[in-house]
């Protein structure tokens, strides 16, 4: 990958922590359900948008970027198509 989309990558990982240390902080310190649900699904969405650039990122990297071998391509394709049967399971 490249080093901006690293340093992306980098900064939507530590929100996400941020945001699981939080949720963490909320149980221990007997905040409502609702708080809690709250910030859960804000942590199920971040995790989305993280899958989505990291998909956006490797159909760019192998699949779509001129140069790539009809093998390299196909190879990409596989593992995304395998990446997404996990995520979605």
């Amino acid at each position: 990958m490249h080093t901006k989309s690293n340093k992306d990558l980098l900064a939507r990982i530590r929100r996400i922590a941020g945001q699981v240390a939080a949720i963490e902080k909320a149980i221990e310190g007997d905040a409502g359900c609702s708080a809690i649900l709250h910030q859960v699904a804000g942590v199920r969405g971040a995790v989305r948008g993280l899958m989505d650039q990291l998909i956006e990122d490797h159909v760019r990297e192998h699949v779509a970027k001129p140069g790539l071998s009809d093998r390299q391509r196909s190879e990409g394709a596989e593992e995304l198509v395998d990446a997404v049967r996990q995520y979605t399971k």
